[in-house]
C-alpha cells in the first residue's frame, strides 16, 4: 500500500478531483476554449524547461488541478453556442433523437433524448422527455427521432426537506431540461441514423425476444435482463427492494464484480494462448476485445463502462506481470475516466465501485492473513468472507450517508450467491447464446429459470429477516467524513502498531465524538415550523427539538407511507411524531401565523402583521382580507385549488404582499 500512495498517477487523481470540485460547485474557471488550452500547453513546456524540483512538483500539481478544471468546462454541454437553450425560440420545431430509455414512471414513459436540431440550427444538450402513456403509443427505441413543438420546462426540485433531488441528479448527468408530450405532440421521423447505442439496443432487443420464447417467468426473465444485459427496467419495485434490504443489489447491476468474474474466466480459458509466440498480448487483445463486447450488449451504461475500463487497464497490468498490478490499474482507471467524464465523481455508483475496490486492497490481505486454513474449500470461503469484510468497509458510511439502512445479512446474502455468480453469468451466456439461434432445449431453459428463482426466493427470505436490517440511520456529510478518517487511522494503526498511530486513532475518536455531541445538541434545540408540499392534502407540522407535531388530513395508512414525513424525520433525528390541532393559530417566538381552511374564518384579533397559510380552498375575498389584517407574507399549501391559487398569487401581487406556494417552491420553512 505504501508503494501506491507514492503512485504518481494517486496524486494526479487527487488534484484532478480537486479541480473538478472546484469547477463543479463555485463555476470560477470562466476562461474561453482557447484560453484553457494555452494556460495547459504553457504549463506543460513549463514542465520541460524548469529544473527544480520543487517547482516542477508546484507545476504539475497545478496542471492536473486544471486538467480537472478543463474537463468539467469542456463536458459542459452550456458552455457551447450550440447548446440547444442558446437557439429555442417560442414555437421552435425541435428534433429529438432517443439516446436511452428509462424506467418509467406511473403516468409516464421516460427518455434520454439528444436535441439534435431546433429548427434549422444544429444543436446539442440532453433532455428528459416524458411521453404520457397511451395504448396507442409504442415504447420508443433508442436512435428514433421525432419532431416535436412543446416547449422545454425546467427540472422540479424536491419539493419538500430531505428528499431525493432529482434535479441534481440529472444536471450531474448533464441533461438541465424537460418536455411533457401526449400523442398529438409529435411526429415521427423516418430519417435513419445508427449509433452505437442503437445497435447496442437492438441487439439486447434481439436477445429479449428469442427469451420470451422458452416462457421464463417475469422476475426470472427481468434478472436474466439486469445480471446480463444491463437492463433493470422491468424488475419489480418489490424485488428491488428486497436486493436492497438483503445487501445484494450490487449483483442486479451490471458492475465490476460482474466483470471481474467475467475477466478471471476469460483468463483461465485463454490460458493455452500464452505458449504461442506474442501469446500474452494476444491473450490481452481478446480478452480485452471480448469484455467490451460485454460491455456493447450491456447497453454501453455509466457503471458498465466504468468497469470494463478498469479491468481492461487489469487485463494490461496482468501481460505485465507487474506487483500491485490490480492497484496500479485501478488508480490508472479512474484518472482515465475522470479525465473524459468528469461528472462520474459524482454518480454513486462511482463512488461506491471505487471505495469498495479501495477497501478490497488496502484491508483484505491483513484481514486474510489472520488465518489461513490449509483445506482449499475452507480457504476459498475465507477469503470471500475477507473480501466481503474489506468492501463493506470501504461503503460503509458512504452507503449509510445515501440508503440511511445497513442490512446486516449482507454477509450471508454474498456467501452464498457469490460462489454461484460465476455459474449463474456462464450459464447465462450460454442460454441467450443458443436461444438466439433457436437450438435452447426446453428443459434447460426451465433449469436456468429454476436457479435465478432460487436466488431471488433466498434474497427475498433474508430481505424479510426484519431484526437483522438497521433502517433510518441518518449521518450528516460532515460525520460521514469523521468516519472514514476513523476508519483509515484505525485500519493504519491495526496495520503497523504505533504510539503515535494510537495517538492519531485516539483523536480521530475524540473528533467523531465531538461532532456527534455537537449535532445530538442541534437537533435538541433546534425549533422551526414546516408547511410541507402535499398534492390534495394539507400536513403543517411544528418541530420541537426532537418532537414533530402535525396538523393533517391523511388517513393514519398513507400518513405511515408518505415519504416527506419520514425522509425529514429521519434526516432531522426526530424520535417522535405526534398529531396536534392548532386550531387556525400559532404562536411561534414573535411570529403569528394564521391558518385559514374552508370555512374562511380570519376574524382574530390583536394579529401583528401575520404569516397567513391557506388551506383547503377557502372562499374569501383575499383583497378585503389583506386590508383587514395586514399580513406579512400569504402561503398556500398543496390542498388548494389551482385555479384560486393563481387567482390568489395575481391579488398579492397587486397588494404588493409576497405570495409563496409550496407546488413551486417547495415546503414553507418558519425558523426561530
Amino acid at each position: 500500500m505504501k508503494r501506491l500512495f507514492n503512485y504518481l498517477p494517486l496524486h494526479f487523481v487527487v488534484l484532478g478531483i480537486l479541480g473538478i470540485c472546484s469547477q463543479f460547485f463555485t463555476n470560477f474557471w470562466t476562461v474561453s476554449f482557447l484560453k484553457t488550452f494555452l494556460v495547459l500547453g504553457l504549463l506543460s513546456i513549463t514542465l520541460f524547461i524548469f529544473k527544480n524540483k520543487v517547482l516542477r512538483t508546484l507545476i504539475a500539481f497545478t496542471l492536473f488541478f486544471l486538467l480537472g478544471v478543463s474537463s468539467v468546462v469542456i463536458n459542459d454541454d452550456r458552455n457551447y453556442d450550440s447548446f440547444y437553450e442558446n437557439n429555442i425560440q417560442d414555437n421552435s420545431k425541435i428534433v429529438l433523437q432517443i439516446h436511452k430509455v428509462l424506467k418509467p414512471g406511473n403516468f409516464y414513459l421516460k427518455y434520454e433524448a439528444k436535441i439534435i436540431n431546433v429548427d434549422t440550427v444544429k444543436t446539442n444538450g440532453v433532455i428528459l422527455l416524458n411521453v404520457k402513456k397511451d395504448s396507442v403509443i409504442n415504447p420508443f427505441k433508442v436512435d428514433e427521432r421525432l419532431l416535436v413543438s412543446s416547449a422545454i420546462k425546467e427540472l422540479i426540485p424536491p419539493l419538500n426537506p430531505h428528499q431525493f433531488n432529482y434535479k441534481s441528479y440529472l444536471e450531474k448527468q448533464g441533461i438541465y431540461h424537460q418536455l411533457f408530450i401526449d400523442k398529438n405532440q409529435f411526429f415521427k421521423l423516418n430519417t435513419k441514423s445508427n449509433t452505437l447505442f442503437g445497435l447496442s439496443s437492438k441487439f439486447r432487443n434481439q436477445i429479449q425476444k428469442s427469451l420470451k420464447k422458452y416462457n421464463f417467468k417475469d422476475n426470472e426473465l427481468a434478472v436474466i435482463n439486469a445480471l446480463l444485459l444491463g437492463q433493470r427496467q422491468d424488475i419489480s419495485k418489490e424485488l428491488i427492494t428486497d436486493y436492497q434490504r438483503a445487501g445484494a443489489i450490487h449483483i442486479l447491476a451490471v458492475s465490476g464484480l460482474h466483470v471481474g468474474i467475467i475477466l478471471l474466466i476469460l483468463s483461465f480459458i485463454f490460458t493455452p494462448l500464452e505458449k504461442l509466440k506474442y501469446g500474452k498480448f494476444i491473450k490481452t487483445v481478446v480478452i480485452v476485445f471480448l469484455l467490451w463486447m460485454f460491455a456493447f450488449i450491456a447497453g454501453l451504461s455509466a457503471s458498465v463502462v466504468r468497469a470494463v475500463t478498469m479491468f481492461t487497464f487489469l487485463a494490461i497490468g496482468m501481460s505485465f506481470n507487474r506487483k500491485n498490478v490490480v492497484a496500479f490499474s485501478f488508480v490508472t482507471s479512474m484518472f482515465f475516466l475522470l479525465l473524459i467524464k468528469p461528472m462520474f465523481l459524482f454518480d454513486v455508483g462511482f463512488q461506491l465501485s471505487y471505495l469498495a475496490v479501495f477497501g478490497i486492497l488496502w484491508t483484505q490481505p491483513k484481514i486474510y492473513s489472520i488465518w489461513k486454513p490449509k483445506n482449499k474449500i475452507i480457504d476459498f470461503f475465507w477469503q470471500l468472507f475477507t473480501v466481503s469484510i474489506a468492501a463493506q468497509t470501504g461503503i460503509l458510511p458512504l452507503s449509510i450517508y445515501y440508503f440511511q439502512q445497513f442490512p446486516g445479512l449482507f454477509l450471508a446474502s454474498n456467501l452464498v450467491i457469490i460462489p454461484f455468480l460465476g455459474a449463474i453469468l456462464i450459464g447465462g451466456v450460454l442460454v441467450i447464446a443458443t436461444s438466439l439461434i433457436n437450438i435452447l432445449p426446453q428443459f434447460l431453459a426451465d433449469f436456468y429459470g429454476t436457479i435465478i428463482s432460487l436466488m431471488n426466493a433466498f434474497v427475498s427470505w433474508i430481505s424479510h429477516q426484519e431484526e437483522f436490517l438497521f433502517k433510518e440511520i441518518f449521518i450528516s456529510f460532515l460525520m460521514m467524513i469523521c468516519c472514514y478518517i476513523f476508519i483509515i487511522l484505525g485500519v493504519y494503526f491495526l496495520i503497523k502498531k504505533s504510539p503515535q498511530k494510537l495517538v492519531y486513532f485516539l483523536i480521530s475518536i475524540l473528533i467523531l465524538q465531538g461532532v456527534f455531541m455537537v449535532e445530538l445538541n442541534q437537533n435538541k434545540t433546534k425549533n422551526e415550523i414546516i408547511v410541507f408540499h402535499k398534492s390534495r392534502f394539507s400536513v403543517i407540522g411544528k418541530r420541537i427539538g426532537e418532537r414533530l407535531l402535525l396538523q393533517h388530513n391523511l388517513d393514519s395508512l398513507k400518513l405511515k407511507k408518505e415519504n416527506s414525513i419520514s425522509s425529514y424525520k429521519v434526516s432531522e433525528g426526530i424520535n417522535e411524531v405526534a398529531e396536534i390541532n392548532f386550531k387556525n393559530y400559532i404562536k411561534f417566538y414573535n411570529k403569528d401565523i394564521l391558518l385559514i381552511d374552508s370555512l374562511g374564518i380570519y376574524n382574530v384579533v390583536n394579529l401583528n402583521r401575520p404569516i397567513i397559510v391557506l388551506q383547503y380552498s377557502p372562499k374569501i375575498n383575499l383583497t378585503r382580507m389583506i386590508k383587514k389584517i395586514k399580513p406579512s407574507q400569504i402561503i398556500a399549501d398543496g390542498s388548494n385549488y389551482k385555479s384560486y391559487i393563481l387567482r390568489w398569487e395575481k391579488t398579492c401581487l397587486i397588494n404588493k404582499i409576497p405570495f409563496y406556494y409550496t407546488g413551486q417552491k417547495g415546503a414553507f420553512i418558519i425558523k426561530e
